[in-house]
């Protein structure tokens, strides 16, 4: 039976509760219960749930404790309950992409990121907040309107996948389901202090897609601890021929928990960059992220300041993003006159900046693309690592569309704040967000571990050691429930 104290219980990590499962200390229908519990105590004040689906949820956990009784071979996360961000198909259950278009939407399919984490045994829970489409890091829409930040509900959870991350630091879920363009899995990870993982692209396949070739919006884990991320991206990971990115099963296998078992990166060369050369970032952010360095030192790593030549990457990033907005949202644009009354202006104005650009914009950027990559793998020759602060601000409040500032000086647009992210997801290289402190108001802050191409497993270590050396998970919210 579950213990008596509901809230320490819906903070134990995934890996325990799969244990516990299948030790038959506790049965999928109770965890499930308590979780369900948990969300209608909290959601209300964190508006992280965009829908849930209880009774579905029962009666999958009632699945799959009959299937513990009857002795059945069990999936790693069985009876693990899982959040799925609501830009991602959940067959049957109510899907509307944070849009008014699509507020009564139902898929007829699963994503494969869903039906892969079904298929191991979980139980889902219910859809998560996002910025419509996916579109920006702070998370509100006309649907659900906004989530709020577990440490100080008068601040923003980030975004996109705003909903995920603040459900993970409130104990709603011990696992969820985020997907990152520009930084959308590691920003709110860095502001709810859970852990967001950008993988290469194809690691985790996308489907469906209308941009099967896409490989700057991935899908990704996230959660409150490595071991559990380890735990998410081996039922996440693999190829599937449905989406033509997608990467075959590495030489070395993908058992990502034997990676965060025991860790060490002693004498790794780790490369430390205040802000890429991109971005200006917040005083007391930078001193909490350079912190973290010591740690690095601490488990006899070599660090030095040092930082690839990142050039016109971020018109490049701007040019592609324009690209992109048109190929997805154009026709809709033009054809449905719903479309312009209903949708964030930010978007339309995306759209309209794409249809700006010229062929020569577009080729140029992808030219500029290609040598950014170039100066990147010779830096990573000889570097193990890169670490930078996931966000150059903290946690701006709710209501707030998106910061405009930084240090007390303008930003240029929009996009400027995410560009330590944006930045990283040009080059395709693996980058998780792992919290390394707090601000004096008690608000988050994580780094970003950057680690060399299509070494997933490399990062993990990284970030499991150096969340043995300096703890995290014992932090909780000051929630009142």
């Amino acid at each position: 039976m579950v213990g008596a104290n509901e809230k320490e219980f819906c903070y134990l990590p995934a890996l325990i509760l799969a244990d516990m499962i299948r030790k038959k200390k506790v049965s999928p229908v109770e965890v499930t219960e308590k979780f369900i519990d948990r969300i209608n105590k909290v959601n209300p004040s964190i508006n992280a749930f965009v829908t849930l689906v209880p009774e579905m949820a029962k009666e999958a956990a009632k699945k799959a404790e009959s299937a513990i009784m009857k002795k059945e071979k069990l999936g790693p996360l069985h009876g693990i309950p899982v959040g799925i961000k609501d830009v991602t198909l959940t067959k049957g259950i109510r899907t509307t992409f944070a849009s008014l278009l699509y507020k009564d939407y139902i898929p007829d399919q699963d994503a494969i990121p869903v039906e892969r984490l079904k298929n191991a045994g979980a139980i889902i829970l219910g859809k998560t907040n996002t910025p419509e489409f996916a579109a920006g890091a702070s998370t509100f829409n006309k649907v659900a309107g906004i989530t709020r930040n577990p440490w100080n509900t008068d601040f923003n959870s980030g975004g996109s996948s705003g909903g995920s991350a603040a459900a993970l630091a409130s104990g709603m879920l011990p696992l969820a389901t985020g997907n990152d363009l520009g930084g959308s899995l590691r920003i709110p990870a860095s502001f709810c202090a859970v852990v967001g993982f950008r993988t290469s692209p194809g690691r985790v396949p996308g489907w469906p897609n209308e941009l099967n070739w896409d490989q700057l919006n991935m899908e990704g884990p996230m959660a409150r601890t490595i071991g559990d991320i380890a735990l998410m991206l081996e039922v996440m990971a693999g190829p599937d021929d449905r989406c033509p990115i997608s990467l075959p099963v590495p030489k070395d296998g993908l058992d990502y928990q034997k990676a965060v078992r025991n860790p060490s990166i002693k004498n790794f060369r780790v490369a430390w960059s205040d802000n890429l050369g991109l971005t200006r970032v917040d005083t007391e952010v930078l001193k909490i992220a350079r912190s973290s360095m010591k740690v690095f030192e601490k488990l006899g790593c070599k660090v030095e300041e040092d930082a690839p030549d990142f050039g016109r990457i971020k018109e490049t990033a701007l040019t592609l993003r324009g690209q992109r907005y048109v190929a997805l949202y154009q026709d809709q644009l033009d054809k449905n006159p719903e479309f312009r009354k209903l949708v964030n202006p930010l978007i339309i104005g995306n759209i309209e900046e794409g249809l700006k650009l010229s062929i020569r914009d577009v080729a140029r950027a992808d030219r500029e693309r290609s040598d950014f990559w170039n100066r990147v793998k010779v830096f990573f020759d000889k570097y193990d690592l890169l670490v930078t602060p996931t966000v150059p601000i903290p946690p701006f409040t709710a209501e707030t569309l998106f910061p405009k500032e930084i240090n007390g000086l303008p930003m240029e647009n929009y996009v400027d704040w995410g560009m330590l992210t944006y930045a990283m997801t040009m080059t395709g290289l693996p980058a998780i967000s792992i919290p390394c402190g707090w601000t004096e108001k008690g608000l988050p802050v994580g780094i970003q571990i950057v680690g060399r191409r299509y070494m997933e497993s490399t990062v993990l270590k990284a970030a499991a050691a150096y969340e043995k050396a300096s703890p995290w998970i014992n932090r909780k919210p000051p929630l009142e429930a």
